[in-house]
């Protein structure tokens, strides 16, 4: 099965810098900064290309969309759970 190293090192790059946001959130319960339109767009774009790897280039590299996309929906449930439980919300000053 032929597909793109580029395109493989691209969602790698992406799939470690995800678990790194979602540690931080579990950790400091913090999500000041963090855009839920961002991370809603971000989730979109996974999808049009697990649906381009469906409809035109199905291969093995639709399950590293499949796998970022999960991890920006973790890091957007995170953001609105802490949101709006403030107690959890530290003082974060400017």
């Amino acid at each position: 099965m032929e597909f793109s190293i580029w395109e493989v090192l691209f969602l790698l790059c992406f799939a470690v810098s995800w678990p790194i946001s979602i540690a931080k959130a579990l950790r400091t319960k913090v999500v000041a900064g963090k855009s839920p339109l961002f991370m809603s767009l971000i989730i979109l774009g996974y999808i049009f290309g697990i649906i381009h790897k469906l409809t035109h280039n199905y291969d093995i590299v639709m399950w590293l969309y499949v796998l970022n996309g999960t991890m920006v929906f973790i890091d957007l449930m995170l953001y609105f759970y802490y949101s709006r439980h403030p107690k959890m919300q530290k003082n974060v000053s400017v």
